[in-house]
């Protein structure tokens, strides 16, 4: 239960990240980001392997080959989906969602780097 917690605040602060770097990326609110870290989580855990897959095997094989490429792009279409479908996010296009998501990613590798040699993770 505590590694879900730590997982998610490492993901809030991903997304907060993201917003402050990107001028195309609008929170709402600060509680917001935890709603947003929420979503964006569970539609990894629910969909993000099946969408990589499909998407591996439609490209026959590259997008398994490319594999960090390949979830770039699904945590980007995601991040584009929760802005279609709440008021909390608001992404100015698809080119900003796209980099939002790779800040998102080095930002949270980053974060649990740290708390790995930190011994909290």
């Amino acid at each position: 239960m505590i590694s879900i917690l730590i997982n998610w605040l490492v993901l809030s602060l991903a997304v907060w990240v993201a917003a402050t770097v990107l001028p195309g990326v609008h929170i709402k609110s600060t509680g917001s980001i935890i709603g947003i870290a929420a979503v964006f989580g569970l539609l990894n855990f629910f969909l993000g392997t099946i969408f990589f897959w499909i998407i591996g095997l439609a490209t026959l094989g590259i997008g398994l080959l490319f594999a960090f490429l390949t979830r770039w792009l699904i945590d980007a279409v995601f991040l584009k989906l929760i802005d279609k479908f709440t008021d909390h996010l608001d992404i100015d296009g698809f080119l900003p969602a796209f980099w939002a998501a790779l800040i998102m990613a080095l930002t949270g590798t980053a974060a649990q780097g740290l708390l790995s040699l930190a011994g909290i993770s």
